[in-house]
């Protein structure tokens, strides 16, 4: 019991200072440029950093645990973290659909990266100290890569399930129904769960590369394809499929009242 409590208060602690500091440089930068950057930065490092702590919570109380943990952790971020996205599609998406400009993208996505990777720093500070009986013997920089299946069949889980989240996101949008957001953040830890023992669920290319970048089990090259290539190319597709009119009122039309 103790251990769960240790873990849950870890992941409170680093979700509140990050939105303390995320409040403070909304204050005091003025550049907005930076400043995205910056919030990037810090959305990327607090997802990372966090879902470290879930990757100990789902290895000793199993993965409904850490689904439960990840919805109530989406449904926050939705809330904290503003304009920020942790996520390199959704700026490419933002690119793609409303010409975004270019340099600005890269530079929130190399920001993204940074938080990513540089996460574990405090983690492993934080592992170390071994507070709990569950961090004992966590704090090392040796990793195991959750990718279980071959690298295409990983790619086209990472892809495939990427899209039907962005798909369902778009379609929460458009209806806007109440509670959109609690929907939205169940289906997306829903498609984590389903994936976790397979490709490990990331649909997220900053939090696989923040997490698993370098782990023992696949390639440097294997961890692109699957993690970034698969994610990216989903969103891309996402974006085709919506749209295409027929597919998008096969999606919408059945939820949205008849014209009389």
């Amino acid at each position: 019991m103790m251990s769960i409590i240790i873990s849950t208060l870890t992941v409170i602690t680093q979700m509140a200072l990050s939105h303390i500091i995320r409040g403070r440089l909304s204050e005091i930068v003025t550049n907005e440029l930076v400043k995205g950057c910056l919030l990037e930065l810090v959305a990327a490092a607090e997802m990372c950093g966090t879902c470290y702590e879930l990757i100990i919570i789902a290895d000793n109380y199993g993965v409904y645990a850490y689904g439960v943990y990840l919805f109530l952790m989406t449904i926050w971020w939705g809330q904290s973290w503003g304009t920020a996205t942790a996520c390199p599609y959704s700026l490419l998406e933002e690119y793609v659909e409303s010409g975004a400009d270019a340099v600005s993208v890269v530079l929130k996505i190399v920001c993204q990266v940074i938080g990513g990777l540089a996460s574990f720093r405090w983690v492993k500070m934080i592992w170390m100290m071994e507070f709990a009986e569950t961090h004992i013997g966590r704090g090392v920089d040796s990793c195991t890569a959750d990718l279980a299946v071959p690298v295409a069949v990983g790619f086209l889980i990472e892809g495939g399930l990427t899209c039907a989240c962005r798909i369902v996101s778009r379609t929460l949008g458009e209806l806007e129904p109440k509670f959109a957001a609690t929907f939205d953040s169940f289906f997306s830890t829903s498609m984590v769960v389903l994936a976790f023992t397979t490709s490990g669920g990331y649909f997220n290319p900053v939090l696989a590369t923040g997490l698993k970048w370098a782990c023992r089990g696949h390639t440097n090259v294997e961890h692109i394809i699957v993690y970034w290539a698969g994610s990216i190319l989903g969103s891309m597709l996402s974006i085709r499929l919506w749209n295409t009119p027929t597919f998008k009122n096969m999606i919408v039309g059945p939820f949205k009242p008849k014209e009389e």
